[in-house]
């Protein structure tokens, strides 16, 4: 079916880095300046940090630990971190040397919601720091850094849930038939902080810093929680009267897991953390809420993922490639995973860890499929030519 999204999707299914665009001469790619590789490195590429770090967070949190588990989500903390500290500077780059094309970028509808993939991999690597790279920085310097993370990636959520929605508002014109997942991602990146803050608040002073910032918490879920009750209507809206995505932006529809099972695991984070922080009823009334939450969106995280699934299998039927919107089958579903294992923690039932256990498996193959397709793409440097045009 083809609709007014068409132009739209293309360029996302074609944008910075998903590989499917024309060919450069061959005199341009044997040699190129350094900084003419960063050119079309858009800021989709953090969601391989990202995809990366939540094995780590999920797999140290998960209800059930092998032997050698955690030296595994150790390696991928460590290797998330690497791959943040390289995007960072590549997109340093990028800005330095084609603020044109970044400027692009960000008066681009289907660019520029990826904004808001670096708030949530500066919060993803953070978190890992304290839940499993302490073991090999110390438990002082881990503190340190996801401070420092936590607190740029909240700023900096904060800010793209507002520019980004203001861009489509005033610049991007805009219309029902080009709504995509994608346009969640700046609105779910103050939920990761609300989901990983609570980290922070056994190294906080007693008393009203901790409560200061277990509130915090809450006022990020809210706020990110309302915002996308907005837009998920659009999205599926989109989906009825429009039909199927094209092919490479099926992916894209697992994006909706993100706030679905970052939440649930936000609420669970939240109640264990109630106790340190604030007095009864709430702290009480904060441990219900969890289970109260989080058991019925669980529940549509898992029917939508079935539909996601059956969209996906669909697509690979008809022919989808490789792109860089196969990261979005990692950290949805690595949020799912860390709310099912919340809710098993909190309800005491077998039957959320072994859907944690599940769903950690899912994550894995996943992860695999999009590294090794990105790897082989950087080789061929397929992934870092110019995109297709509508």
């Amino acid at each position: 079916m083809v609709t007014t999204a068409a132009p739209a999707a293309l360029r996302t299914a074609a944008h910075p880095g998903s590989g499917t665009g024309p060919r450069t001469a061959p005199a341009e790619r044997t040699a190129p300046r350094a900084h003419e590789a960063l050119r079309h490195l858009g800021p989709n590429w953090y969601a391989s940090v990202m995809g990366t770090a939540i094995i780590a967070n999920a797999g140290a949190t998960l209800p059930y630990q092998l032997p050698g588990q955690r030296v595994v989500c150790q390696l991928l903390w460590a290797l998330s971190a690497a791959a943040l500290a390289v995007l960072l500077a590549a997109r340093a780059g990028h800005w330095i040397h084609h603020r044109d094309q970044a400027r692009a970028h960000l008066l681009d509808p289907a660019v520029a919601p990826f904004y808001g993939c670096l708030s949530m991999a500066l919060l993803a690597v953070g978190g890992g720091t304290l839940l499993v790279g302490r073991d090999l920085v110390g438990q002082r310097a881990a503190v340190a850094v996801d401070a420092v993370l936590f607190t740029a990636g909240t700023a900096i959520g904060l800010l793209m849930a507002v520019v980004v929605p203001y861009l489509m508002v005033v610049r991007h014109k805009v219309e029902a038939a080009q709504a995509t997942p994608v346009w969640l991602l700046p609105l779910v990146a103050p939920m990761v902080s609300a989901a990983l803050g609570p980290l922070l608040i056994p190294h906080l002073p007693p008393g009203a810093p901790r409560e200061a910032m277990l509130l915090a918490c809450y006022a990020l879920f809210g706020l990110s929680l309302l915002a996308t009750l907005l837009m998920l209507p659009l999205v599926f809206g989109r989906l009825i009267a429009h039909g199927p995505l094209p092919l490479l932006l099926t992916p894209t529809l697992f994006l909706v897991l993100g706030p679905l099972g970052q939440s649930t695991t936000a609420v669970n984070q939240l109640a264990d953390m109630a106790p340190l922080s604030i007095g009864a009823p709430y702290a009480g009334a904060l441990g219900a809420l969890a289970v109260v939450y989080g058991v019925p969106v669980m529940g549509f995280a898992l029917l939508w993922l079935a539909l996601s699934a059956a969209m996906l299998v669909r697509a690979a039927r008809r022919g989808m490639g490789f792109a860089m919107t196969w990261w979005a089958l990692t950290f949805p579903v690595g949020t799912c995973v860390t709310g099912a294992a919340g809710l098993a923690r909190h309800t005491g039932l077998a039957a959320f860890a072994w859907l944690a256990a599940a769903l950690f498996l899912a994550l894995v193959t996943a992860w695999l499929l999009a590294a090794a397709h990105t790897l082989r793409g950087l080789s061929t440097g397929r992934l870092l030519a110019a995109p297709r045009t509508a």
